[in-house]
């Protein structure tokens, strides 16, 4: 899982083959990630239901299904809080 504490993100439309980045000066000689994507070539995918825990009866360990459980509760106990 990627945790951004910060991120810029702009979207542009090029005149032409160059583009040039400027960055805040506390990312100077930080290593950074840059993506390139045309906006318009973008496939969106439409999520499927991916079940639910049930679905692993019997075929999880218990300890396996208590972890899975745990994550879950935490992650929807997260839905709630001010990010």
């Amino acid at each position: 899982m990627l945790n951004f504490t910060h991120m810029i993100r702009t979207v542009i439309t090029p005149e032409n083959t160059d583009i040039h980045i400027s960055i805040p000066e506390n990312y100077v000689g930080r290593r950074m990630e840059v993506l390139l994507y045309a906006t318009d070539e973008v496939v969106e995918e439409k999520n499927k239901p991916s079940g639910t825990l049930a679905q692993f009866w019997n075929v999880l360990s218990e300890e396996t299904g208590e972890d899975l459980h745990k994550n879950a509760t935490k992650s929807r106990n997260e839905w709630d809080r001010d990010i």
